[in-house]
């Protein structure tokens, strides 16, 4: 390279240190240092050299916040670290009770919490690879997410590049979570442009924040002038950290936005006085929170208290009382589910609730309507469970006039008319009839939509139309529309008719497990359909399954084995399988199996490995015919062992599993195959 090229070079890596440090200082810190026209000059003065020497451009680079043209649609992505839900509180006695249940699994009351803000808007997680971040995605269903990398790209509080101070190191691979909000202040005025022009305005700022990232435009979303918090570490190769407020600190100190106001307690009397005060102090801040995340600050403790299949034992989000609101309930009505239950929802004089206008509140099922002595007519105090969902939570007695009216759960489906029950010991009443119109728009619902068999243009109004004209008895009848059909529909036109039949064509090569979540079987997630897949190679193999072999299984349990069989052996599922079978759709998978050298073995992965990532070893396992565990039990065979283990180290030792290092597993498989390094 000549000295001209050279000097080029290092003014560009000059200029973007520059604009870096001051987006920081801007986006993060809040403390501009230079004015806006002196950071324009510097900003313009790197787009015309990196324009003029496009060698010298890097992913990394200010510059390249904004994609190009819009997106059709976005990529799947599965997380590393799965992105658990949390369990939530409404009161002070509850926070204790999660104290109670920590101290006892911990046998041990030195634990020490760290306390902070939970941002109401939309979680995240961010993918670094050696210091440049690489991969974002939406929190999804908790184990894949939608790959949102472009849209996160413009936001100017995420580093495309992350700094160092010191001695510091970037980690290999750091993947963590975050919050994505909309201040109130540009929530305002994005309404108010909205209604300006026209436009349905958004009911409040989380809304408007996960609206904006689903954009397929970049170039929208950095319109929307989107902010984010980093909360938390999902999965991190090359560094091991003692603590959250460790996390927490690095965070900061590679130049990660981390939102201020958290505490370390020691102790939960500390930690309820802190939730006191956020109560009244939260109309201060100029972004929304809904409550506090308690989460114990040991990550060693973390890791000893696990987590069950849907939120981590060691964290507790304590939810502000939410605003409650009177109103008039004119009628309650049922609405039929997709596997029949029968609920009643409250029809109420409209009524507006924290940013949006309800007319329509759950009432649960009737031993709810009985317990509050619920009457047409009455006037009711609602709230929104969780700020989404409106909900019946009082009845204000005092205001009756003589003339309310009790109400009776209906003797048949109000759908179809067919037989209702109340099951067991459930609290639903369901409908019993499986053909229901009701329970078949809403599995086929389910079956198109983009965790099942994504059949774009299968949408809400689409299916109504087509159970209603009765075109399609079922989902399986979905294979078997005819052009003509469709385009007798309303607004349906040519085009439009041969795009559907195309994406339904589309789908009849399905992952195994979104084939098995389609099947809409109760109790089966996506999250249970993948677990399935892993242990059944194609839908024939599932459907032969006993009820102790699929109860062993783990993550799946004898109720969703029950599920199960009870679905593969009703004459509905085997209609709408044999129907499935006959469209021509593949009902199984290839075995990723090259060799049978691990089949029948259970291998638990734990700490960090010198020469895989954690997916590498997993797929590796997996292609020679063994299986992955996320926790230890007596039926691991094999614990592999990385550097800084915890709890699972301990464990494989009380249940005498083997435990084998890195080396060991591979003279095991022979050789070092692909994606290991020697």
């Amino acid at each position: 390279m000549s000295k001209d090229l050279k000097n080029v070079k290092s003014k560009i890596e000059s200029l973007r240190d520059e604009i870096r440090r001051h987006n920081h200082q801007y986006f993060v810190e809040n403390m501009p240092r230079i004015s806006d026209q002196a950071y324009d000059i510097s900003y313009k003065r790197l787009e015309e050299l990196e324009c003029k020497f496009p060698k010298f451009k890097t992913v990394d680079s200010p510059t390249q916040r904004v994609g190009g043209m819009p997106l059709d649609r976005f990529k799947t992505v599965k997380h590393n670290v799965p992105m658990l839900s949390m369990d939530n509180t409404y009161s002070e006695d509850e926070i204790r009770d999660f104290n109670r249940r920590v101290e006892k699994n911990l046998n041990s009351r030195d634990i020490d919490y760290l306390v902070e803000l939970k941002i109401d808007g939309l979680s995240v997680s961010l993918q670094y690879r050696d210091g440049v971040f690489t991969q974002g995605a939406t929190r999804g269903d908790g184990y894949r997410g939608d790959e949102v990398t472009r849209n996160l790209k413009t936001i100017r509080s995420i580093p495309l590049k992350l700094f160092t101070k010191g001695k510091l190191k970037f980690p290999k691979l750091l993947e963590m979570r975050g919050e994505v909000y909309l201040p109130q202040a540009v929530f305002s005025n994005l309404n108010k442009e909205r209604e300006k022009n026209g436009e349905a305005i958004f009911a409040n700022p989380r809304n408007a924040a996960a609206g904006s990232l689903k954009l397929l435009d970049s170039r929208q979303v950095l319109k929307r002038n989107l902010d984010i918090f980093i909360w938390g570490v999902g999965y991190c190769e090359g560094i091991a950290f003692k603590t959250h407020r460790d996390v927490l600190t690095y965070f900061k100190d590679i130049g990660l936005k981390v939102n201020p106001h958290y505490k370390f307690c020691q102790g939960i009397e500390d930690v309820i006085q802190y939730c006191r005060e956020w109560r009244d102090k939260k109309k201060t801040l100029d972004y929304d929170i809904d409550g506090i995340v308690v989460k114990v600050n040991s990550l060693k403790q973390q890791e000893r208290l696990g987590a069950t299949s849907k939120s981590p034992r060691w964290l507790i989000a304590y939810k502000f009382p939410s605003l409650r609101t009177e109103t008039v309930l004119k009628e309650i009505i049922i609405q039929v589910g997709r596997f029949g239950t029968l609920t009643p929802v409250a029809v109420v004089e409209p009524v507006s609730i924290t940013g949006s206008v309800v007319t329509r509140a759950s009432l649960h099922n009737e031993d709810q309507i009985k317990r509050m002595g619920v009457k047409i007519g009455d006037t009711v105090l609602i709230e929104k469970a969780g700020e989404i969902i409106p909900q019946v939570v009082e009845v204000i007695k005092d205001k009756r006039s003589g003339g309310e009216k009790a109400f009776k759960m209906p003797k048949s489906c109000p759908v179809c008319g067919g037989k209702v029950a109340r099951l067991d010991s459930e609290v639903a009443i369901r409908c019993l009839n499986q053909f229901c119109p009701a329970q078949i728009k809403n599995a086929v619902k389910q079956f198109a939509s983009r965790d099942a068999m994504n059949i774009e243009g299968i949408g809400e109004a689409l299916v109504e139309q087509l159970i209603d004209e009765k075109l399609i008895k079922d989902y399986a009848d979905l294979y078997f529309l005819r052009n003509e059909q469709l385009q007798k529909l309303e607004r349906m036109g040519v085009q439009s008719s041969a795009n559907i039949l195309e994406a339904i064509e589309m789908s009849k090569n399905p992952p195994l497990h979104c084939l098995i979540y389609a099947l809409g079987i109760r109790h089966v997630g996506v999250h249970t359909a993948e677990i399935l897949a892993d242990e059944f190679l194609s839908i024939k193999e599932l459907s032969k399954a006993g009820s102790q072999e699929l109860s062993v299984i783990e993550g799946v349990g004898p109720i969703v084995a029950e599920s199960v069989i009870s679905f593969f052996s009703s004459c509905y599922g085997k209609k709408v399988i044999e129907k499935l079978e006959k469209a021509g759709l593949n009902m199984g998978k290839k075995s990723r199996k090259t060799s049978d050298l691990l089949t029948g073995l259970k291998f638990v992965v734990t700490g960090t490995l010198k020469g895989y990532s954690r997916g590498e070893i997993e797929e590796i396992i997996k292609k020679y015919g063994g299986k992955i565990s996320s926790s230890v039990s007596s039926r691991t065979d094999f614990l592999i062992l990385g550097r800084d283990t915890g709890a699972k180290y301990k464990k494989a030792k009380e249940q005498n599993v083997k435990i084998i290092k890195e080396e060991d597993f591979n003279k095991m498989i022979k050789s070092i195959p692909p994606g290991g390094k020697k």
